[in-house]
């Protein structure tokens, strides 16, 4: 199931991300996606997220659409040239897997091997082209397909709180013209500047779901703010974070805030994805204070 197609019947697409172990056995992975997100609408699958070295993003998601679940096969252009990337995007429609996230992907220098040649022979721009020249029958080097061509939903990362929204809006443009058909956000925090942005965001025509990290600590939202490009938790936010550092530590206050934000944006979005960040269990519960 495309998940474009729910946005055309007007429905609000709730997803959720989770990332591979650094191994094989999912076991535990497949057992809490089961239970946690079988109520949401797709599961995201980070590709060697942060530059760290895991089991491939692929195979995951065939597991989880094993397990009747509907993936979203996140693609990184950090690790692969065009030939491979366009390898793995037929690969990922003959294994039925039709609902993509495709980004630049983080530096090498990042993650567990800094020493780690990054490729980058396309970014996300190209990269979305390069899933459209696919639709459209033939590869980057203009050869026919054999066959019926693939179809995917094309989705593509925005961050609306970024100091520049205009610089955001420029990247939004370039990637629809590229044949993006919805957007994830990065984490919001600051639900003015995502509405400010949705506002001129909404000429594009192009579902937008709001990115959503559930705060764990003070101490991460401060990371993020130092660490995190796009993204700014309030000092009163950090303040809340702090006052019951059990309640805080029970994932209860981190619930509550990212419930807030969800009720205050979803006026002006089409989804919402909660990037959990091994805090899946969390997940019903905040749909339900969000009121979803």
């Amino acid at each position: 199931m495309k998940i474009t197609e729910l946005f055309e019947r007007g429905e609000f697409v709730v997803s959720a991300e989770v990332g591979p172990p650094k191994g094989i056995h999912i076991e535990h992975l497949l057992e809490e996606a089961k239970t946690y997100l079988s109520g949401i609408t797709a599961v995201n699958v980070t590709d060697n997220q942060s530059s760290v070295m895991r089991l491939g993003s692929l195979a995951t998601c065939k597991a989880l659409k094993d397990k009747g679940l509907t993936p979203i096969y996140q693609l990184t252009c950090r690790d692969r040239n065009r030939i491979a990337l366009q390898s793995d995007l037929l690969s990922a429609a003959m294994l039925g897997i039709e609902n993509l996230l495709l980004l630049t992907g983080d530096h090498t220098k990042m993650g567990d091997h800094p020493q780690a040649k990054p490729v980058f022979d396309l970014d996300s721009v190209s990269l979305i082209h390069a899933v459209k020249k696919l639709e459209e029958g033939e590869d980057l080097g203009g050869n026919k397909l054999v066959g019926e061509p693939p179809k995917f939903a094309k989705g593509a990362v925005v961050s609306p709180c970024s100091d520049s929204i205009d610089a955001q809006l420029a990247k939004m443009e370039r990637k629809v013209r590229a044949g993006a058909d919805y957007f994830q956000t990065q984490a919001v925090y600051e639900p003015e500047k995502f509405i400010k942005f949705m506002e001129k965001a909404k000429q594009f025509g192009k579902p937008v779901q709001l990115g959503i990290v559930i705060p764990k600590s003070a101490g991460m939202a401060k990371f993020m703010n130092d660490n995190v490009a796009g993204i700014h938790v309030p000092q009163e936010m950090i303040d809340e974070l702090k006052k019951d550092k059990e309640k805080t530590k029970a994932g209860i206050t981190g619930v509550e805030i990212a419930a807030r934000i969800i009720k205050e944006c979803k006026p002006y979005c089409q989804g919402v994805h909660i990037m959990a960040l091994g805090w899946e269990s969390k997940v019903p519960d905040l749909l339900k204070q969000a009121e979803i």
